[in-house]
């Protein structure tokens, strides 16, 4: 990494992790309020529980509250939508459409390694030694 760079590193995770989170949170937002074009579906349903997961999950990761553990479920979430929807069409996600799932699977398995972070609110729920 460039050396200028590097000292922007926990800065550049906190915007990866608000705008993953934002923008997932719009795909839940889809499925279950019918915005942003999108049609509702039951919330009983696969479907429902997908936008569930994306909505309150997205808006968790996006914010920073409990980031990790709503990252992978949502990692998880997106592992499976990629097996269950994607993956008998072809054997490379570019042959698939599965390319979307598979970056937000690995992007929200990264956050969950790294946890919430900085101008996070679980950062300001912290304790502050002076």
């Amino acid at each position: 990494m460039p050396a200028f760079l590097h000292r922007y590193a926990d800065v550049t995770f906190a915007l990866l992790r608000f705008v993953a989170g934002a923008m997932f949170a719009c795909h839940g937002a889809q499925k279950l309020l019918g915005a942003f074009g999108g049609q509702k579906v039951p919330l009983q349903s696969l479907m429902g529980v997908a936008g569930v997961i994306e909505l309150v999950g997205g808006l968790l990761v996006a914010v920073g509250l409990f980031a990790g553990a709503a990252a992978f479920v949502c990692s998880g979430q997106m592992a499976a939508a990629y097996f269950m929807a994607h993956a008998r069409q072809g054997l490379l996600p570019i042959e698939n459409k599965g390319e979307l799932a598979v970056l937000y699977c690995f992007v929200f398995l990264y956050i969950a390694s790294r946890g919430s972070g900085m101008f996070s609110v679980d950062a300001a729920r912290r304790p502050r030694h002076h």
